[in-house]
């Protein structure tokens, strides 16, 4: 680096995709093993969640929490709420990572942190760059019809993957000057139902897989309970369930949607971890995610560095 040249602000971007965002854990620590520190984060979805431990210093907390995680702790964290605007209210969940989390303002972390939320009604982008931290996390990775919305301001609101799920845009306008973006959202389109189709369903004990899953969760279940969980799962493998609609049409969405923002404001490093294989819900997986994000990191070291020192002046 010649004299007097400095380095670019780094800005890193973390995508929306709900279990496969233990990822991002990963990519942070080898970003670190390569001497990368960004300055500034911004999460969607996920993304929020894991920034926000990252922004709070918080990320080992966090880490060696969600590897002791198993699916019954998954369950029961799922405060199941008929009628209302969402399966799962999110109260449970989210009393929990109030434990682990610091309850403060997003203005007070020691270094720059937003959210991205959706509106409602409007459709609007709503970002969270102060106030209070969890209420940013909450509202940001309320999944339509499976977390219930979050009331902010007069304004409900729900996951921000909805319009921005890789929030590049909002990093440059935090001062980034290069954009390292996580993007978990590749490959996703009918990976959730080719997973269920027969033949190809993995029922080796504690994989995780669909069948492996539903098992489970009918077995911790009884009469009427199981009967309306069918209803979400699908009565067989080959019969799609409301869960598989939901997860599907959300895979569709987000894929879209991120092509097109990525195509009109592209990071200068794409970090893209290969998670198609892991479901929605599937967060027992940690393990395996936050070693993708590590891998998929290391595959672009080349190109880190290269974007570094070409920022560096």
């Amino acid at each position: 680096m010649k004299a007097g040249s400095r380095k670019p602000v780094i800005g890193l971007a973390l995508g929306s995709g709900a279990a496969r965002g233990w990822a991002h854990i990963g990519v942070i620590e080898a970003l670190a093993e390569m001497g990368i520190q960004p300055q500034v984060v911004a999460g969607t979805s996920i993304g929020a969640f894991v920034g926000a431990a990252y922004a709070a210093g918080q990320l080992q907390p966090l880490k060696s929490w969600v590897k002791t995680l198993g699916w019954k702790d998954i369950l029961g964290f799922l405060d199941v709420t008929l009628g209302d605007a969402g399966l799962i209210q999110g109260d449970k969940l989210f009393d929990f990572v109030r434990n682990h989390m610091p309850d403060g303002r997003i203005e007070a972390l020691p270094m720059p942190y937003a959210a991205v939320a959706t509106d409602l009604y409007t459709g609007q982008e709503v970002w969270f760059r102060e106030g209070p931290l969890l209420q940013a996390v909450r509202a940001s990775i309320a999944l339509p019809g499976l977390f219930t919305p979050i009331e902010h301001e007069g304004r409900w609101l729900v996951d921000g993957g909805l319009v921005d799920p890789v929030p590049i845009s909002l990093c440059r306008a935090m001062g980034a000057e290069v954009v390292i973006a996580v993007n978990l959202n590749g490959g996703l389109v009918g990976r959730h139902f080719q997973l269920k189709s027969p033949g190809r369903d993995r029922t080796e004990p504690g994989t995780g897989s669909w069948a492996a899953w539903s098992q489970r969760i009918r077995e911790s279940l009884n009469g009427k309970s199981a009967q309306w969980l069918s209803g979400l799962l699908g009565k067989d493998r080959k019969e799609p369930g409301l869960f598989d609609v939901m997860a599907g049409s959300i895979n569709i969405m987000q894929d879209r949607i991120t092509r097109s923002r990525m195509a009109g404001d592209p990071p200068e490093v794409h970090i893209a971890p290969r998670l198609a294989h892991l479901g929605i819900m599937e967060f027992d997986r940690a393990e395996e995610a936050m070693a993708e994000g590590r891998a998929a990191t290391q595959r672009m070291k080349g190109h880190l560095e290269l974007c570094l020192n070409r920022g560096s002046r």
